[in-house]
């Protein structure tokens, strides 16, 4: 692992509901008091929903009381019906790194969303977009029934190594690849080794490991506190408001919208939300668990896991594996 200073940029990942922000939250608290030698931590969003204004239960974002507690960044400036893409994300993420640089402050970045992590950690520069591109090929792919598959025939035509490193009927993956290759008139995968490389980087990566079984408890018990939150009544005020795609992806808005529009029962709804969570936290789990220079640190209570890291980052540099 990279960022051997005590003053290195921390960063905690996991999936969602492991407890990333409590913890964060807390580690911060802890660095204010003198727990450690940065007397300032600031907390950096990793998060690709939590920068969309008005939506606040269903993303599980910081309190307004936490966020006066401890500097939050990357939270509340995009609006929902505005398309944001990860190089978006990572130019916001200069400015805020250099925004708590003149603080003299330490981030701490903190969230789940894998890309956007790897981009702004690993200076990745993804290839260029080409929307309308992008928007035909996805309606030739819904057109007909083999439609992905014509399609990823055609990108293994054109960039061979591209189309053997995603599944023929990934349809998001195949209609990126190939709206690239034509557009720029370049291969996709001459962009670089990209995500499959884990270079050596100035900061200091832990990661919450967590149990199926309690995550999923977890998940579910989160479900339950945002429709208690004021989640259905969030989703409602923003029915009337147009969405960009990704923002109508995110996890639980979806779902309640089919119920408002009496598709389906609210219960049935919620059902649905839980059961898309916990693929999508599975599907992170496998992502973070690829990285080799993330430390694995025991999942537990807020305070528990503070005192590990700790150990960690306050007191000597910390090593890749699992502790």
């Amino acid at each position: 692992m990279g960022g051997d200073s005590a003053d290195a940029p921390l960063v905690i990942v996991g999936p969602t509901a492991s407890g990333k922000s409590s913890l964060a939250l807390e580690f911060a608290r802890r660095a204010r008091d003198g727990a450690c030698a940065s007397s300032s931590t600031e907390l950096v969003s990793v998060d690709s929903m939590a920068v969309y204004r008005g939506m606040d239960v269903g993303t599980a974002k910081p309190t307004a009381a936490e966020r006066s507690e401890v500097r939050h960044h990357l939270i509340d400036f995009v609006d929902p019906a505005e398309r944001f893409t990860v190089v978006d994300y990572a130019e916001a993420f200069a400015s805020a790194m250099a925004d708590i640089a003149e603080r003299r402050a330490i981030p701490l970045l903190v969230g789940g969303t894998g890309l956007y992590l790897r981009a702004v950690v690993d200076g990745l520069t993804p290839p260029p977009e080409f929307p309308d591109i992008a928007a035909e090929l996805d309606s030739e792919a819904r057109a007909h029934p083999e439609g992905i598959a014509a399609l990823h025939r055609r990108l293994a035509q054109l960039d061979p190594l591209a189309a053997s490193r995603m599944e023929p009927t990934n349809a998001r993956r195949v209609v990126r690849a190939l709206s690239v290759c034509l557009g720029a008139g370049r291969a996709f995968s001459s962009y670089g080794p990209g995500l499959r490389t884990y270079p050596d980087v100035p900061f200091r990566m832990l990661g919450i490991d967590v149990d199926l079984q309690t995550l999923d408890q977890r998940i579910a018990d989160r479900c339950r506190r945002q429709l208690e939150n004021g989640f259905l009544d969030e989703v409602r005020q923003l029915t009337a408001r147009p969405l960009s795609r990704t923002a109508a992806q995110a996890l639980g808005y979806k779902e309640l919208r089919a119920h408002l529009d009496g598709s389906c029962t609210l219960e049935e709804a919620t059902d649905v939300i839980v059961r898309r969570t916990r693929r999508f936290a599975r599907r992170q789990r496998r992502w973070f668990a690829r990285d080799p220079r993330i430390t694995w640190i025991a999942h537990g209570h807020p305070a528990a896991m503070a005192d590990r890291v700790q150990q960690l980052c306050c007191s000597k540099p910390a090593t890749s594996g699992s502790t």
